[in-house]
This record gives C-alpha cells, structure tokens and sequence, in this order.
C-alpha cells in the first residue's frame, strides 16, 4: 500500500471513530492491513492537516469546498485546468468531478494533490467545478 492510499485510509478511520493517540491510529491501520510506523503516522497526521479537539483526532475544520478537499483551479494552457486538493484527497476529488459528466470535460489525471483536467472550455469547466463543490463565488 502506497502512502496516499494509507492516508486515505487514515481519513476513513479517523472519520468513522474517536482515535485518541497515534498508538491507537497505528494498531487500526494494522487491523485495516496497512502497515505503518509511528513516524510515517506521525508525518501522515501533518500532512493531512489533522488536529487533536477534545482528546481525539479530527480533520481540519475548512469552509465550502475545501471540506471536501478541493483547493484551487487554475488555468494551464489552453485546453487544461490544474486543480489542487488537501493532500491524499486528489482521487476523491477528481471521482467526484468524473461522476458529475460535466460535457466540456475530456478527462481527469489525479495524483496526491493535484489534478489534470483536460477541457473543452477552461472557463466553462471551472464556473460548474466550483459550484459541483459548493462554492458559488467567482474563484477565477
């Protein structure tokens, strides 16, 4: 298992139940058959943006669509629109942009973070991502 698919996995677990210490994170991931040390859970955590409320784990509290890990879209080129997300959320992201069939959209390329949107119409595609992810303020 990769890192992003362990972070994921660690966003799962840290959604599904209170987790109290990077311990008890660890011994879940190991349960869940994802193996980690303390130091990749530890850099993991930091990565992802978790905090500790009220004794446990919890993802960041963001507003709009970064709740749902999209960042940013920008331009690139004529006919690519490059989006960035909270770090392991890129595949999330972009399953969620293919499954809304947006017709100018040719296709996604997600990694980490970052997403590859091939367009048809870069201001077109930009206008309904943001509003797919509920933000109807004028981003670009």
């Amino acid at each position: 298992m990769n890192k992003r698919e362990r972070q994921q996995t660690i966003l799962s677990l840290i959604q599904a139940r209170p987790i109290g210490t990077q311990e008890d994170l660890r011994a879940l991931l190991e349960r869940a058959g994802v193996p980690a040390t303390q130091s990749s859970v530890s850099r993991d955590l930091e990565e992802l943006g978790v905090v500790k409320h009220h004794g446990h784990y919890t993802l960041p509290r963001m507003n709009g669509s970064a709740a749902r890990g999209l960042l940013s879209l920008d331009h690139a080129g004529d006919c690519l629109v490059i989006a960035r997300t909270v770090p392991g959320l890129a595949s999330a992201v972009a399953v969620e942009i293919d499954a809304a069939a947006i017709p100018e959209i040719v296709g996604t390329i997600a990694g980490e973070d970052t997403i590859f949107i091939a367009v048809r119409d870069q201001k077109a595609v930009i206008k309904k991502v943001w509003k797919l992810f509920g933000n109807t303020d004028d981003q670009n």
